[in-house]
C-alpha cells in the first residue's frame, strides 16, 4: 500500500503536541483523506480545530492507556504515527509508573488496536534517551521500542508492519530547552544550564517528520530509523541565542537534573554493528532468530562491529556560529526575533 495515496486515512496519537502538530500540517498539504488526532488534551484539540478549520481532521478524546479507545480510533485507519509519551525526563523520575503506564502498555495498545483494525504501518516515535538508558523515560521508550519488535519476532505473517523511529533533541518542540532560554533572555535573566559541557543532538521538526514518512514508505517489521544529527555544547546554544537577542553571553548554572546524562547516543556500537548506513540515517533491522539459539558458532566468523557509539560527543560538533545559523531556520526563532526586527519576517 502507498503511504499518502489518496483517500488514505491517518491516525495521530499524541496529535497535539510539536511531533502531532507538524506531521498534521504536512498530512493535509498532501491528498489525504482524513487525519484523526487522539489525544488527552481537550482544549489543545479545540484550539488546534479553531486554527485549521479542516474537514479532513477528526478529534478523538482519549488516552492511549484505554485500549478499547485506541481501538476505537484505528478503526478503518490505514496508517498510526504513535507520538503519544510522557517525555519530561525528571517528571518520570519522580513517577517511573505512569511513564510505563503511557510509553510501555499505552504503545502496547497501539500495536494491538492497530492489528486488529488491519492497519497497514504503524511507525512509533523514539528518542536517543533509548538507547543505554539512566532514566525512566528512556527505559520506558527504550521498551517502547522493544515492543515493536517483538510485534514482528511473535508475528511473522501479520499485515500490519510495525516500526520505530529514534530522533535526538528536536529544536522547539514543546518542553524543549531552546523556547526556554528564549523566554529567560527575554526577562532578563540568564539562561538556566544544567552544565555548559553537556552535549544534545540538535534537529529540526521538518527533518523528524521526514524521517516518518521514509519509515512509513519503506519499513519493514521491526525495523528501527535513526535519524543523524549535528550536536552541540548547551552552553553554546546558550551563547549563541544571547548573540541572536544581543545580550550578554551568561549563564546561569544549576546542576544536572534528576536523570539526565551529560551526552546522548543516537545508536549504540551493538547496533552499528547491524545497521544499515543510507547517508541521513541509520536503518537497523530487528534480530529476527528465535529462542532456538545454537549451542556454539560452527560455521562463519564472528562480525567485529564499531568500537564507538553514535553519541552527541562524536558527532559533528556546530560552534557558536552554526548555531546561529541553524536557530534563523527556525520560523519559531524568526518570529520571536521579528519583535526586535521586523527585516527579519520577509
Amino acid at each position: 500500500m502507498t503511504f499518502l495515496a489518496s483517500g488514505r486515512r491517518v491516525l495521530i496519537t499524541g496529535g497535539t503536541g510539536s511531533f502531532g502538530r507538524t506531521m498534521v500540517g504536512r498530512l493535509l498539504d498532501r491528498d489525504v483523506g482524513e487525519v484523526r488526532v487522539l489525544s488527552r488534551d481537550e482544549a489543545k484539540q479545540d484550539a488546534m480545530r479553531r486554527v485549521l478549520g479542516d474537514e479532513r481532521v477528526r478529534y478523538y478524546v482519549g488516552d492511549v492507556r484505554d485500549y478499547d479507545t485506541v481501538l476505537r480510533a484505528a478503526r478503518g485507519v490505514d496508517f498510526v504515527f504513535h507520538a503519544a509519551a510522557l517525555k519530561q525526563v525528571p517528571s518520570c523520575e519522580f513517577f517511573p509508573l505512569e511513564a510505563v503506564r503511557t510509553n510501555v502498555l499505552g504503545s502496547a495498545n497501539v500495536v494491538e488496536a492497530a492489528e486488529r483494525n488491519g492497519v497497514s504501518s504503524v511507525v512509533m516515535l523514539g528518542t536517543d534517551k533509548a538507547v543505554y538508558p539512566v532514566n525512566a523515560m528512556g527505559m520506558s521508550k527504550a521498551l517502547m521500542e522493544k515492543v515493536a519488535q517483538a510485534h514482528s519476532r511473535n508475528n511473522p505473517g501479520s499485515p500490519t508492519t510495525v516500526s520505530s523511529v529514534r530522533y535526538g533533541n528536536v529544536m522547539f518542540s514543546r518542553g524543549s530547552v531552546i523556547p526556554l532560554f528564549i523566554e529567560q533572555i527575554k526577562a532578563g535573566r540568564a539562561p538556566t544550564v544544567t552544565n555548559p559541557l553537556m552535549t544534545r543532538f540538535l534537529m529540526s521538526l521538518q527533518d523528524s517528520v521526514d524521517l516518518v514518512e521514509h519509515a512509513f514508505r519503506h519499513a519493514r517489521p521491526g525495523d528501527i530509523f535513526i535519524r543523524k544529527a549535528s550536536a552541540c555544547t548547551v552552553g553554546d546554544l546558550a551563547a549563541a541565542l544571547c548573540q541572536l537577542f544581543d545580550v550578554p553571553a551568561k549563564v546561569d548554572p544549576i546542576g544536572v537534573r534528576h536523570g539526565e546524562k551529560l551526552h546522548e547516543t543516537l545508536a549504540s556500537r551493538e547496533e552499528l554493528g547491524r545497521a544499515e548506513d543510507f547517508g541521513d540515517f541509520f536503518r537497523v533491522p530487528v534480530d529476527d532468530r528465535d529462542l532456538n539459539y545454537a549451542l556454539y558458532v560452527t560455521e562463519g566468523e564472528i562480525g567485529v562491529g564499531p568500537e564507538d557509539d553514535f553519541n552527541s560527543a562524536n558527532a559533528p560538533q556546530l560552534d557558536v556560529p552554526q548555531i546561529v545559523e541553524l536557530l534563523l531556520t527556525l520560523p519559531e526563532v524568526r518570529a520571536e526575533l521579528a519583535h526586535r526586527d521586523p527585516l527579519l519576517t520577509c
